[in-house]
């Protein structure tokens, strides 16, 4: 059955028409945007057991704790008003509404400020049962907003937090239509990076493909989770810290894939500017790299992948970032001091052709200066040419010649950097002849893998490995 949208009031009125949908609102930043939009639709006693704000910092701090950070529009915030609500609502209804399922909604945003300097942005999240008397769920939800307007971002949370809350109670056994229907009515409005889903009724439920929802429906260009598989948001770790970012197929991680990741990541840290304790490094998985025609990308396939990667310890991005600058501005919302960025030196020479073959009409300079600004470096990894004879290293890439004198430049610069410190013996493994052996039942593949994935890779037969019980 396809995907239905409906209007904001729809969802609200099928909400407060559910006797057994109970509970609470508290809302800090925005306004009561998301409780007004219920008791607009009409018979919101049904729904609504309570609606609180608590604007000023002390009131805040007197209710929900304070915030060693001094961050109010943060994740932790957001969950101590979700458990304070929580605890209160079971306390003083459990006993009283015997065949109720009880929720909690709480948001913490702020929104564009009226010199703009501010961009809006907030916390959304739902405490809620499926059954009564069960053990409650949790969905949580980072926005970006995207409207120039205060009035127009305080509607655009109201409708998200109508959204999330239809979701949880009609859509939490389908997992696309729950990433689909938080965008009702807010496609261009709201940039949502960020889902978490768990609790007794999500025990099987892969948060990965939450992120990979996220982007692959547009709500986002770029979704995190870590090496736990869990959905994380970037705020929360890599405010002002330096990230270094890999890109690659992952198909499979190789001997090579670990080589690149601990040369370059030492590299980076070795950078005078560079704090090394407040530095991550990350691996990003495009859908282009997964497919080209990301209606058709094999989900098993973007498992298989990540389960490589968190398995070797990774935090892993995936965007539909199919130049670096879309990421680089993706990033800059956390102020991070230095991003360094891992890639092959084809995949170097792939986007100097590019920005030199599309910008001949005199913005040469403008296209290399929105890729190459002051906190980007670019770190190449060699490779052997073609034909197998060469070692092709970012200081020998053959650009073009119209170019030459501004690539030079950015050696000089140091924001191209050669990566030092490499294994060379390895270069002449390719991921594509991995995953060939791999397919073809021949053993020598395993000398070619890290050792950890090894085993998860014949365990559960991941990238067309048949075991020789299978076979048969």
């Amino acid at each position: 059955m396809s995907y239905q949208i409906l209007k904001t009031e729809q969802k609200a009125l099928e909400i407060n028409l559910n006797p057994a949908i109970y509970g609470t609102f508290a809302e800090i930043g925005a306004g009561q945007e998301v409780a007004r939009n219920f008791f607009q639709a009409g018979a919101a006693a049904n729904t609504i057991a309570k609606t609180m704000s608590a604007y000023d910092k002390t009131y805040s701090d007197a209710i929900y704790g304070v915030e060693p950070s001094g961050r109010y529009v943060c994740e932790s915030r957001l969950y101590k008003m979700l458990e304070h609500e929580w605890v209160l609502l079971e306390e003083r209804l459990q006993n009283n509404r015997p065949d109720t399922t009880f929720f909690v909604f709480a948001d913490t945003v702020t929104t564009i400020n009226y010199t703009k300097t501010v961009k809006g942005q907030g916390w959304l999240g739902l405490k809620f049962q499926l059954k009564p008397n069960s053990l409650p769920n949790e969905m949580v939800v980072h926005v970006k907003l995207l409207d120039s307007g205060i009035q127009l971002q305080q509607e655009a949370i109201g409708i998200l937090g109508v959204n999330m809350l239809y979701s949880a109670y009609h859509h939490y056994n389908d997992t696309k239509s729950l990433i689909k229907s938080l965008q009702d009515a807010l496609k261009g409005r709201a940039s949502i990076d960020l889902v978490r889903v768990k609790g007794p009724d999500f025990k099987t439920l892969d948060n990965r493909l939450l992120s990979f929802y996220l982007v692959k429906y547009g709500l986002t260009d770029v979704a995190i989770f870590d090496e736990n598989k869990m959905s994380i948001h970037g705020s929360e770790f890599l405010y002002r810290k330096s990230l270094m970012v890999v890109r690659g197929h992952f198909k499979p991680p190789t001997v090579v894939t670990l080589d690149v990741f601990k040369s370059g990541f030492e590299q980076f840290k070795k950078e005078s500017y560079i704090d090394p304790e407040k530095s991550y490094i990350m691996a990003e998985l495009t859908l282009e790299n997964l497919d080209k025609d990301i209606n058709n990308i094999n989900e098993t396939d973007f498992i298989e992948r990540t389960d490589m990667l968190c398995a070797l310890g990774y935090k892993v991005m995936i965007t539909n970032c199919t130049n670096h600058q879309a990421l680089i501005n993706y990033l800059e919302d956390f102020k991070i001091t230095t991003t360094g960025l891992v890639i092959g030196v084809r995949e170097l020479l792939e986007i100097i052709n590019e920005k030199y073959y599309q910008n001949q009409d005199g913005r040469l300079l403008v296209a290399f200066g929105e890729l190459f600004t002051r906190n980007i470096k670019i770190y190449a990894y060699p490779a052997l040419s073609g034909d197998r004879k060469q070692m092709l290293t970012a200081t020998n890439l053959p650009v073009p010649e119209g170019i030459t004198f501004l690539y030079k430049h950015l050696l000089n610069s140091h924001q191209i950097a050669e990566i030092e410190q490499y294994d060379e013996e390895l270069l002449k493994i390719l991921p594509q002849n991995v995953l060939g052996l791999i397919q073809m039942g021949d053993p020598s593949w395993e000398d070619l893998v890290p050792t950890p994935l090894v085993g998860i890779i014949k365990e559960k037969e991941y990238f067309g490995y048949k075991s020789q019980t299978s076979a048969f």
